[in-house]
């Protein structure tokens, strides 16, 4: 659908209905990161609000592009990437919230160097290394989730509480009925229409902090380097710069969905370009406090639903998003929402990631080859530290940063697996030929 063929209003309406299918998983990563490092309800309104303005403008550029340098010119949506959260919280635990920024400014750049080599080497990349990263990633968040239900202090008074279970289980069964019950666009809004209702029954109970969003101004933007000069570990910066290779190998699986379902074929350029916005959230996030951004893959599921294929819908989101972003108020207002109401959608959406990542693997060829050894030893040592936090603790500090994260460690396992036992792999793409699509 062209933008001349359809009217600003009609463009408005189809731009809100992408924001709302992933305003509440965007924001959901400045929740969760904010409740992990520890930071105050109005420092997470700053990360919110810079979050829905970095996104916007990613949004923006991925949608009308920035000539021949920026931007695939399709109808994706830009959104933070749960892939980053737990390298940032334990870099924010290691080496505090200057290095977790400083590391984030210096993966974007490094992914603006590298977006075209890697578009001509996504072969790297397969099924097979993508769908373990992805699915290492919804685990190892599962955690977080249940920790933000719960309560991060053992010794509260209303940790683990049943009236937090409660309302963690209530906010799932909504989203179940939802699923279940709705139709059509509906049925994509089930993880809102959850927190919605979890934070209204939170209400009577006193369990929704709205003294920060009193007292937040309505209009206004975050200030660069929040907090503080960024600061440049070398670890930091290499687990920030794997994480970044992650998001480009989700990130062209959905530009390719993408591009199928709008009937276009992508270049290597064209795939480098919309690699190239994801590279510049790193350095946007880095100077304005938010975070690395993928392309969100619910918002190509809508895509499919809707049959809307028009690039400029994005643009009017991304738009959307960037106004929502200069509203400081709105990012309070979140930031005070109950823990175990986040906890529980946030418990959804992180298994939800691993279940896309199993899906994935489902289309990886395992007759004949080595390939579920590969996916067995990476999750394994994915999953080791998560479960075994102090696994690498008498081994060198730097060390311990990389290996301890779940998604660099499966990361580099699957990587090197897969080159070991299948070689580069069939190449994808070809000079500026078009990508031919995975079946």
């Amino acid at each position: 659908m062209p933008m001349r063929s359809a009217g600003f209003g009609r463009l408005a309406v189809l731009g809100l209905q992408h924001v709302i299918v992933m305003y509440t998983g965007c924001v959901t990563v400045p929740l969760v990161f904010g409740a992990a490092a520890g930071l105050d309800a109005a420092t997470v309104a700053v990360l919110i609000n810079a979050d829905l303005l970095v996104a916007g403008i990613v949004t923006i550029i991925q949608g009308a592009g920035v000539g021949r340098i920026l931007g695939v010119r399709m109808p994706v949506m830009a959104g933070a990437a749960f892939t980053a959260v737990t390298p940032m919280i334990l870099i924010a635990g290691e080496y505090g919230l200057q290095a977790v920024y400083g590391s984030m400014l210096a993966a974007g750049v490094f992914g603006l160097l590298v977006a075209y080599p890697f578009a001509k080497a996504v072969r790297f990349f397969p099924p097979l290394v993508s769908g373990v990263v992805i699915t290492v990633v919804g685990l190892a968040l599962i955690g977080v989730g249940v920790n933000l239900v719960v309560g991060s202090d053992p010794k509260a008074p209303d940790h683990a509480a049943p009236s937090r279970l409660a309302l963690a289980a209530f906010v799932v069964i909504v989203i179940l009925l939802v699923a279940r019950f709705g139709r059509g666009f509906l049925a994509q809004t089930g993880v809102l229409l959850g927190v919605l209702a979890g934070t209204a029954v939170a209400v009577p109970f006193g369990l929704v902090d709205v003294s920060t969003a009193r007292a937040a101004d309505w209009v206004g933007v975050s200030a660069p380097f929040h907090f503080g000069a960024p600061q440049f570990p070398a670890v930091a910066v290499l687990s920030m710069c794997v994480v970044m290779l992650v998001l480009f190998a989700e990130s062209t699986a959905d530009l390719l969905a993408v591009a199928e379902l709008t009937g276009r074929k992508l270049t290597t350029a064209d795939m480098a370009r919309g690699l190239a916005a994801d590279g510049l959230s790193g350095v946007l996030g880095g100077v304005m406090n938010a975070f690395l951004d993928t392309v969100f893959a619910q918002n190509v599921g809508l895509v499919t639903m809707t049959k809307v294929r028009s690039r400029h819908v994005a643009t009017v989101a991304g738009c959307m998003l960037l106004v929502l972003g200069l509203v400081p108020k709105l990012g309070a207002l979140v930031a005070g929402l109950p823990q175990p109401v986040v906890g529980a959608a946030g418990l959804v959406m992180f298994a939800t990631v691993a279940a896309v990542g199993i899906g994935t693997l489902r289309t990886v060829d395992f007759d004949g080859t080595h390939n579920l050894l590969i996916v067995a030893v990476a999750i394994g040592a994915g999953m080791a530290p998560e479960v075994a936090p102090d696994l690498y603790s008498k081994l060198p500090e730097g060390v311990g940063i990389v290996l301890g994260s779940p998604v660099t460690s499966a990361t580099l396992v699957a990587f090197g697996l897969n080159l070991a036992f299948n070689g580069r792999g069939p190449k994808l793409v070809r000079g500026a030929e078009p990508v031919d699509v995975p079946a």
